[in-house]
């Protein structure tokens, strides 16, 4: 196989993999434009398989969206509405404690709840919204709030971020999803999420998070109109984040869905473009221990093809997933553990039920 991807012209790269060396940009640059996505799978693969083996993760989770009431109105995403719009909502503390209730009797270890930048919520909600899930469900680790909600947080309390983050952890929260990152590029904020935090703020947070000893995830938006090199810019400055702090946990590759958007006029993603990505993320960062596959994003069958391609996480269970879905996501809203559990197998890997923090709970 190595001669395989010397013929390929990828030799240069595969010194680097099989030393251990990082890769750089113009490395990962290669990698995006080369047309062979089996001999940039087959790279992937190597480093894949001496991080996690054979093993390929899930979780039984949660997911629970509070609202969906945004003043960023971010022009790639269905799910944000204005206040007043006829498909604007919130949900109270005890909306958000039946939605756990309505699903004690299944052996969910975490709930993931994200929402939109509201106007008017108070802090003491989202302490309240913390606490009201562990009154219903004690034992639950909570991962919530994007960088992009905890920077919101913090101006609504009217602290620092770190003290922020204290009296959330205080109330409840456990982790933090990777949600709000997009693409870091000036340029591409400009021209799709002018009001939402920049890049660099958004790195700031989750800095200050892990200094806290807060683990969090971190993903990219792709397939829209960012660049190759905008994309590499973005996986360059979380693997030099992750040096710094080695606070994230998982990287997760996030496939744009245009429809009901501003951006309507994009096509979906295809397969090879959404293999690509995560084939080179497990390749330039050499310093994540976890790539997902995201089944909502790409799809369950594409997300099996992927656990050859640099992933070795297939996210969870979800029950019940509304962002991706609102952008005309095509895909189930929720999967049972058993459909993961087949899937992991058919594609010749071990499932293992994992908690938030990788700790494996169960291997099938």
């Amino acid at each position: 196989m190595d001669a395989y991807i010397e013929q390929a012209g990828l030799g240069g790269i595969l010194t680097k993999v099989r030393n251990g060396e990082r890769l750089s940009l113009d490395d990962g640059r290669q990698l995006y434009q080369h047309p062979n996505i089996l001999a940039v799978g087959y790279l992937a693969n190597i480093v894949r398989e001496r991080k996690n083996g054979n093993q390929a993760f899930f979780i039984y989770n949660q997911h629970i969206n509070y609202s969906n009431i945004c003043t960023n109105l971010c022009k790639f995403c269905a799910f944000g509405k204005e206040k007043g719009h006829a498909l604007a909502y919130e949900m109270s503390i005890e909306e958000v404690k039946e939605k756990v209730r309505q699903r004690l009797d299944e052996p969910i270890t975490e709930i993931h709840v994200v929402g939109g930048i509201h106007p008017d919520l108070p802090f003491s909600y989202y302490l309240d919204l913390l606490r009201g899930i562990k009154d219903v469900r004690p034992e639950v680790h909570i991962q919530a709030f994007t960088c992009v909600e905890i920077h919101h947080l913090a101006q609504l309390a009217g602290k620092p971020v770190d003290t922020t983050l204290e009296e959330l952890m205080a109330a409840g929260l456990g982790s933090m999803p990777g949600g709000g990152a997009e693409v870091f590029s000036p340029r591409i904020r400009r021209l799709t999420c002018e009001r939402k935090l920049s890049g660099e703020g958004w790195l700031e947070v989750a800095r200050t998070a892990h200094r806290l000893g807060l683990r969090t995830n971190a993903t990219m938006l792709y397939g829209h109109i960012e660049s190759i090199d905008e994309r590499l810019e973005h996986l360059d400055a979380l693997r030099h984040t992750q040096d710094e702090t080695g606070g994230f946990l998982a990287f997760i590759p996030l496939a744009f869905h245009p429809k009901n958007t501003e951006m309507a006029e994009h096509s979906n993603t295809s397969g090879i473009n959404d293999l690509k990505n995560i084939a080179v993320s497990r390749l330039m960062l050499d310093n994540f221990p976890h790539i997902k596959a995201y089944w909502v994003m790409v799809g369950p069958k594409l997300a099996q093809v992927a656990l050859a391609f640099g992933a070795d996480d297939m996210d969870g269970t979800v029950k019940e997933e509304v962002i991706t879905h609102m952008a005309g996501a095509e895909t189930e809203q929720a999967l049972g553990h058993k459909t993961l559990i087949r899937l992991i197998h058919e594609a010749g890997r071990q499932p293992v039920q994992r908690d938030t923090l990788y700790n494996v709970l169960a291997t099938f």
